[in-house]
Parts: C-alpha cells; structure tokens; sequence
C-alpha cells in the first residue's frame, strides 16, 4: 500500500510494479527477521525505485526495489545484476507505505528512522523489529508498534516464530533457518560475511541479544522536582559535581529496578498461573518484610509459597506463583542510607549522613540512586556533602591493567617487594602522604619515581620533627615558657607565620583539601622553619646559657610550632605524628597524654610500626642537637 506522502508521478510508477516491488533491508541479525515489524528509511535521503534485469534476479520474488539513490551503483554490482532507475524521491515520502512481511503475510508501516541511517553501508533502508533493539523500540514507541520478542530466556525461538523456528538457538541454528527460510522464498538477494561491531558479555566472552521483556520501572516525574531541589541543598567537593548530577537526574527516565539474576535481594511479586496479572499489596508487602527481617532475604526463595503469603490469602497459593525478578544492585546501594544510618540513629549515627565518598563515576549511579530513594521516601536527600575523587593511573598516565604489568600494589609500597632496592619498604606514613599530596578530583598518578618524591618530603618532616624535639630535651612547659610580650621580634614573626599556616591548614581540611594541608606544611618546614628561623636558632639553643631567656623564648616558639605540626600532620601520618607525640619531654596537657614523664617515653631514634625504619638525619643538624 503506498501512502500519502508520495508524490502523484512517484504513485503511478510504483503501482505500475504493483506486486512485483519490495523495500530492499539488510540486517547483521538475520535471526530477527521473525519479529520484523517495520521498514526505517531517513527522511532527508534520497531513494529510487529501480528495476532489475540479469540472470540473478530470475528466481527472486520481485523485480522492483526501493534502495538509497546513493547505493544503486555498489548494489547492482554486490548483486551481479542491473538496475534501471525509474522515480527518485526522498525517503520522507516513503512515510505511510505498506509492506507485507515476507516470511508471515502479516501489514507493516514504512517509517522514518533515526541518524543512524545512513549509506556507509546496506541499503539505505533497516529492518525494523522493537523487541530486538534500543533503536527500534524508540522507533516502535514513536509510531505506536507492538511488541513482538518471539524468544525465550534460553535464546531460543518460541512458538510465536512459527513451527518452522520453535525452538533453535536464534544465534547459531535460529539464524541459519531464517536465512534458508528467506532464500526458499525468493526474497534472499545477497548473503556474505561482514565485519562489525558487536557486544559481547564481559564474563562468557559470547554475543548478546536484546530482547524486550516485561520489567518493574520506579517513576521519577513524580519527584524529580524534589530531587533537584535536594541537589542544590547538598554541599558538592569538588562544586561541579553539582552540575553533573544535575543534569543526569534532569534528563532521567524512568527507573528500571527489576533483574533477571540468580542472585540478588528478591522482588516480592507474586503472579496469577493463569492471567500473568501480578499480586503486590501493601498487606502482602508487609507480611514478606516481616519474614525477612527474621530470616534474611532468602527465604524467599526457600519458603514454600503458602508462608510467603499472609494468613487470609494462604489458601490461594495454588493460583499463584513467585516472581523470580531481583532487584537492581544500585536499588540496594541506594537503599544503604536506610539499612545503615537510619537504622542505627539510636546508636550515635547520624541521618542524613555527613558524607558519601566514592569515585566521579557515582553520580549516575550510587549517588544519583541514593538520592532518589531517599527523597522519594523521606523528602530529601541521605547526605549533607558528596566528595569524588579520580582513578589511580600508572606514573605515565595509563590506566593500571595487570596484563600490562604496571598494577601498583599497596602492600608492596608499604611492606617493600623481593627486591627492596628496587621496590624499598616506604611504610603506611609515606602511602598516605602521597594521597595527600594529589589533587584527588582528578585522576592521580602513581610509580616509584612519584614516591620517592613522596619518600623525600616525608623525610624532610620527620627530620624537623626530630631536630625539634632534640632542641626541645630539657624545656618544661610548666615553668620555662617566656610570655608573648617578651619575645624577641624574630620569635613573634615565626609565631605569626605558624598561625597563618594552621589557620590555612584548618580551613583546607574543613572543605577536604588534603594537598592544600600537606602544600602549606612542607612550605612551612623548608622555607620559614629549615631555611631560616631553626638555622639562626642554634646559636640560641646550643651556645646561650640552658635557662637564659633567650634560649628560653627559642623553645617556647619551638614547642607552640611542634605542637601545631603534629596536629596538623596526624591525620596524615599518624604513624609518624603519634611517634614524635610520645617523644616530646613533656606533654603539653594532662588530658592527651598517659604520661607526663619523658623517661617513661620510648626512646627518639625508636620508629613507628608504620614508619618501616625511615628514620634520617635532618638537614638541620639534628646530628649535632646533644651539648
């Protein structure tokens, strides 16, 4: 049947062909063809109407063909015959049309597709079938198709594709019928191997298909107002994770929540024998969420039937089966905000939590699904902050693989590898600092060049930390420290400088900027302390009388900035911050510390077990501190 669209000199040469024209479609799934329900052609290209004349094309069915103007040429020799051009028009025209399925009898629409139509290859014009495809379904929803998936969960043909498919393997046996189906009917014009793309499961290494089935979709319209609302009440590390998660809850459709898995947290549905019609309501919910904060999730798959079922309904289990779809995984991440901070609010935690973590990735998916189930069900979101971070590459910016051998592992870093030359032991404190040096909301890099760097500024600390506690060996902050007003100008310039760095440090780690922390620290010890203030400070400490005021004033800036470091390197190395701590001649209040006494402290050259031996003399002459 040809549709409106045509033009009247287009009409009149195609019915002249009357029953002898057909669409000329290729597909890379022949096994498909079964469930074949439309013709796609682009609306803005140009198709002609040819004729074909040769020897080949005498035992076809028909001798008239709707190809791509483009592809006249190149068919006519695929197909070894020739082909005579008799109207051309453009592919929109077409829109209307009727064809009859060649292998079922059955009416299908000549429709316009997508971009993804085009001349690089085929005919100019796809076979169409919305249970087997992304794009066709989107196509079959756009021009109100049904539905037609004749395939089971085995990958096999189902009744539904005729007696002559039941039951084969549509990727092996199922497509080898089809196309010996499509040849006895004179419709086949061409088969050859082509070379494509096509996906294959991770896991098996084997083709999939795509198949339409009947799932269980969560409705975000309802609430995506409230989401977006909830977004912008959410503090975003770094902000244009703002932006990202934005835009995808803006542009997200319905959410599919079902699985078809042999694992997993059970869809408690249950489905009439006879009609397929589902059971789910608020009575059997609450008798299935009863049984399973008792038994765990799954006892659904062990109970019989009648259990899972409330009293008053027991008696129908015989209509009734189980569902066996599970949930999607990231319904279950989701959901943690419920199963963990809500569920333990009596015990300290918190809801909404302070912060989620994870990799950038996460704003579609546990992110992104987090929030939807908690405003959905609370009215707002389950956090307060959302920090990401990137990936870990190698030191040359490839991804870590360990088929390219380039995988660094922890325990190697911390503990050393069978060669210690080559891979030395760097300890836990020298691991974390390199986390804190990068700038985690990108991707960082990591090799043994970058730790040694690492390796290097983690040395320089611990040194200083060293050469000051050995300065500070005989000072007693009950009754040796010299009042502000009587510091000399040198001293209250360092006391200046140090709490310019703690308040920079206390507003990086507010706001989890670690490299800011550990950038401000380093600074500090190199430039301000090593390079100036602790080198004119050893004619103080080791030449002036032990209790004159200005050896005095000296330990007194120099115990207010060992304090200050330690505190602010702990949440970094903590290994080697706790080790300098118990170290210092006397600690400087009563309630951080379980001794006062620097002879019950373990000796300063002892190190912690997360410093792995990496102790070294300070560039500050640490060596020369005894007098």
């Amino acid at each position: 049947a040809l549709g409106d669209k045509l033009p009247a000199g287009v009409s009149s040469t195609l019915s002249a062909a009357g029953g002898k024209a057909a669409f000329a479609i290729w597909t890379t799934t022949p096994w498909t063809i079964p469930a074949n329900l439309a013709v796609a052609v682009n609306a803005d290209l140009d198709y002609c109407l040819v004729k074909m004349q040769g020897d080949a094309a005498t035992n076809w069915l028909c001798d008239h063909l709707v190809v791509a103007a483009s592809l006249v040429e190149s068919l006519a020799e695929k197909f070894g015959i020739q082909l005579e051009v008799l109207a051309t028009f453009k592919g929109g025209d077409l829109e209307g049309c009727q064809y009859k399925h060649v292998l079922y009898g059955r009416e299908s629409p000549l429709v316009i597709g997508g971009d993804y139509i085009t001349t690089d290859s085929g005919t100019g014009l796809v076979h169409t079938a919305p249970g087997h495809g992304q794009e066709d379904y989107q196509v079959g929803l756009k021009y109100g198709l049904p539905l037609l998936s004749p395939v089971d969960n085995a990958g096999c043909f189902t009744e539904e594709a005729g007696p002559q498919f039941a039951g084969l393997a549509v990727q092996s046996d199922g497509n080898a019928a089809v196309i010996n189906a499509l040849s006895a009917a004179g419709v086949l014009l061409k088969e050859e191997q082509y070379a494509h793309k096509y996906p294959y499961d991770w896991r098996t290494k084997k083709p999939t298909i795509f198949r339409a089935t009947s799932q269980w979709f969560a409705s975000v319209e309802g609430f995506r107002s409230e989401a977006l609302e909830a977004i912008r009440a959410v503090s975003w590390v770094p902000a244009v994770g703002q932006n990202r998660i934005t835009a995808m809850t803006e542009g997200r459709s319905d959410w599919c929540i079902s699985r078809q898995r042999k694992w997993g947290v059970p869809i408690p549905v249950f489905y009439d024998k006879t009609t397929g019609e589902p059971l789910v309501t608020e009575e059997t919910l609450d008798h299935i969420t009863a049984i399973i904060s008792q038994h765990g999730s799954d006892i659904w798959w062990t109970a019989p039937l009648e259990q899972l079922l409330p009293a008053d309904m027991q008696h129908l289990a015989q209509n009734f089966v189980k569902g066996e779809d599970t949930m999607d995984v990231w319904f279950d991440s989701g959901s943690s905000w419920a199963g963990v901070v809500r569920a333990r609010e009596q015990e300290g935690l918190r809801f909404p939590a302070d912060l989620y973590l994870e990799g950038s990735d996460q704003h579609r998916g546990w992110f992104q699904s987090s929030l939807l189930t908690s405003v959905a069900t609370m009215g707002q979101a389950p956090y307060r902050q959302v920090l990401t971070h990137g990936f870990v590459l190698d030191e040359r910016g490839n991804k870590m693989s360990k088929s390219l051998g380039n995988v660094i592992d922890p325990r190697i870093v911390i503990n050393g590898g069978k060669d210690q030359k080559k891979e030395p032991p760097y300890g836990a404190d020298v691991l974390r600092l390199w986390v804190a040096s990068v700038d985690y909301s990108t991707d960082v890099m990591i090799g043994a060049g970058i730790l040694k760097q690492v390796s290097e500024a983690y040395r320089k600390l611990r040194g200083t930390l060293r050469f000051l506690l050995g300065n500070l060996a005989d000072f007693d902050p009950s009754k040796d420290v010299v009042p502000y007003e009587q510091l000399p100008a040198v001293d209250k310039w360092l006391l200046a400088k140090h709490a310019a760095v703690m308040a920079e440090v206390q507003e990086a780690y507010d706001s989890y900027q670690f490299r800011r922390v550990f950038q401000a620290c380093l600074n500090f010890v190199s430039n301000e302390l090593s390079s100036f203030y602790l080198d004119t400070a050893k004619d103080r400490v080791y030449i002036q009388d032990q209790n004159s005021s200005s050896r005095r004033a000296c330990q007194t800036v120099q115990a207010a900035v060992l304090q200050g470091l330690l505190s602010a390197l702990a949440p970094l190395v903590p290994h080697m911050a706790e080790d300098a701590w118990l170290n210092l001649p006397q600690h400087p209040s009563s309630n951080t510390a379980t001794t006062s006494s620097s002879s019950a402290a373990p000796s300063s050259s002892s190190s912690s077990n997360g410093s792995n031996g990496q102790e070294s003399s300070s560039s500050n002459g640490a060596s020369s501190s005894s007098s």
